[in-house]
């Protein structure tokens, strides 16, 4: 199986489903990437800011691949527009941090349209945007507000952390019938793994098991899953197993998984860099201790950065980030209690 960098997963996504249904455009700043000079030049220039829909404005031109003035409120509102009258756009936000310039189409409008029409409508919407601490993007780009939109009913929440996934979750989100926010973290761009030519989907609600174990269950999300994976390999030649969780989507959020998980090694700990208040880990060790309070043998650990926006500086954004030391001295802590 070919490998293939989590951005060209994308971008290979995107072109398949542009070429299965003409209904499919792209709507984003840069998406195009003109920049002035002769077409080619223009199209090659960015393709988006990390080059993920490089070569796209060639293949379908500027009727579906539309660059956008600078002003996302405009541009969200013209996507929601879009998916009711039957197509089915793809909203390149760039950066989710930029949100709040266009909250009110997403949260207020798209993510409400098919309940206050009677479901009538659809709203076939994905929302892509770059999420995530680590590359030096500061507090106006490199923020991971998945949590905000996964407290919005009627939007679905895409966070995927592998190339192959990213393909086949991108495919099924521009497939759904409704809003999909689709989280890409900037850590992961470049990031290479074994992903098929040929279209498929992975279906949103599903968790995937990363590894197998028998003493305490991670659950992580976005690039968090590869950081939980390292600790996990760490420690197995400590004797200490570790199950490992990605949800892939966290609205859908694939409870049955995570309990069965739970009910098994009777210890948890989350991973998230959503925020240090009202997270997904918060929403997802409520749901646990709500529910499986008697198969817990120690109390929930949550791994979260600390209530400050990402700083710039380097030293402090790595002190910022959730990291393996501090992964591992939970665990620890976890089953020292567990025991």
């Amino acid at each position: 199986m070919p490998k293939k960098s989590y951005s060209q997963a994308i971008c290979e996504a995107l072109d398949q489903e542009m070429t299965r249904d003409e209904r499919v455009i792209l709507i984003g700043q840069d998406v195009r990437g003109g920049t002035g000079g002769s077409a080619e030049e223009e199209v090659e220039a960015f393709g988006g800011v990390f080059g993920a829909t490089k070569g796209l404005w060639t293949k379908y031109g500027s009727s579906r691949v539309i660059d956008t003035p600078i002003s996302e409120v405009s541009t969200a509102g013209m996507a929601a527009g879009a998916a009711l009258t039957g197509l089915r756009p793809v909203f390149e936000l760039m950066f989710m941090s930029f949100f709040g310039y266009c909250f009110d189409s997403i949260h207020n409008q798209a993510a409400r349209f098919r309940y206050m029409f009677g479901g009538q409508a659809k709203t076939p919407l994905v929302v892509r945007g770059l999420i995530g601490a680590g590359l030096g993007a500061s507090g106006h780009h490199a923020q991971s507000p998945y949590n905000i939109f996964t407290a919005s009913p009627g939007l679905k929440v895409v966070c995927p952390s592998t190339p192959y996934d990213a393909k086949g979750l991108l495919i099924t989100a521009i497939r759904d019938d409704d809003p999909v926010i689709f989280c890409e973290h900037m850590k992961l761009l470049n990031v290479k793994g074994e992903v098929p030519d040929e279209s498929y989907e992975i279906p949103l609600g599903v968790a995937n098991y990363t590894r197998r174990g028998d003493d305490i269950t991670i659950i992580a999300i976005s690039a968090m899953v590869s950081l939980a994976n390292s600790v996990a390999d760490k420690l197995d030649k400590e004797g200490i197993s570790v199950e490992v969780i990605d949800p892939r989507s966290i609205s859908p959020l694939d409870e049955e998984t995570i309990f069965q998980s739970v009910n098994h090694t009777g210890a948890v700990i989350i991973v998230d860099e959503s925020s240090a208040r009202v997270s997904i880990a918060h929403d997802i060790s409520a749901m646990i201790a709500q529910k499986l309070f008697r198969s817990l043998r120690a109390p929930i650990e949550m791994v979260l950065p600390p209530h400050t926006p990402v700083p710039f500086a380097t030293e402090l954004e790595n002190a910022w980030i959730p990291s393996e030391d501090r992964v591992e001295a939970a665990i620890l802590k976890v089953l020292k209690e567990k025991r």
